[in-house]
């Protein structure tokens, strides 16, 4: 992406994100709290990475009434759960008329997939494309109630970050829930793996999201080879199967 707005980003998590990914993507992030806005720029001076050194930090209301430029990507980012209902589905709805890409992430929490698929149904009747993690943009096969879609990454911590948590470990993992739509072509994995795979003597148990089939176990043995090499290492909320493998 050339462009990218960070909505509610605060201090600009999702912006070193897309920095870390693309590099060089003009950056405005938008936020109501100046004191997180601030403390934003300070840490993105302080990077040494030029597309968040030059990036805008700008001061706006986040919901309704959101007047958004037209975007490359825009990211909201843990920014749902803090709005009324109808707050996010107008700002929803400003993502999707602004944006050529939409990234929206949540807590890995049942409230937070409600939130993710809500979202999800409002970008698609907007004419989006769900690229990830979905391998369809057709109604997600969950049943409400029964489970939700979530995904998790291993972050590290500080010593400070460790004292202020309480927390005893180097790391901790993050659950979170996502989609992400476009208005360009995209292809979307043939199936993703929706949990973590289970490795056990000579197999792999795969636990998947299928583009034709629904949700689907699947499980790779030995004597598939080449795919079943690629099983074990395989991790949470990666496609399946890798490309070139199939």
């Amino acid at each position: 992406p050339a462009t990218h707005t960070d909505v509610g980003g605060g201090t600009g998590a999702a912006s070193w994100a897309v920095a870390g990914a693309w590099g060089g993507a003009a950056t405005t992030v938008l936020d109501w709290a100046e004191p997180a806005l601030e403390l934003g720029r300070e840490l993105a001076e302080a990077s040494g990475v030029p597309g968040l050194r030059e990036a805008r930090w700008e001061r706006a209301r986040i919901g309704a009434a959101l007047e958004l430029a037209p975007a490359d990507l825009v990211t909201v980012s843990y920014v749902l759960k803090e709005l009324t209902a109808r707050a996010r589905t107008e700002l929803v709805d400003a993502v999707a008329g602004a944006g050529q890409a939409v990234v929206i992430v949540e807590p890995g929490t049942p409230d937070g997939y409600a939130r993710i698929i809500e979202a999800r149904e409002r970008l698609v009747a907007a004419g989006l494309t769900i690229a990830a993690p979905c391998p369809h943009s057709a109604a997600c096969p969950i049943a409400t109630g029964t489970d939700w879609c979530h995904f998790s990454a291993r972050v590290s911590r500080s010593s400070l970050h460790r004292q202020v948590k309480g927390g005893s470990l180097s790391h901790e993992d993050e659950k979170f829930s996502y989609v992400a739509a476009t208005r360009f072509p995209t292809t979307p994995a043939p199936a993703r793996v929706t949990r973590r795979p289970q490795i056990r003597k000579g197999q792999v148990l795969l636990e998947l999201c299928t583009r034709d089939e629904g949700l689907d176990r699947s499980t790779v043995t030995k004597r598939h080879g080449e795919l079943y090499r690629a099983a074990r290492n395989i991790a949470w909320g990666e496609p399946w199967p890798p490309e070139g493998t199939a």
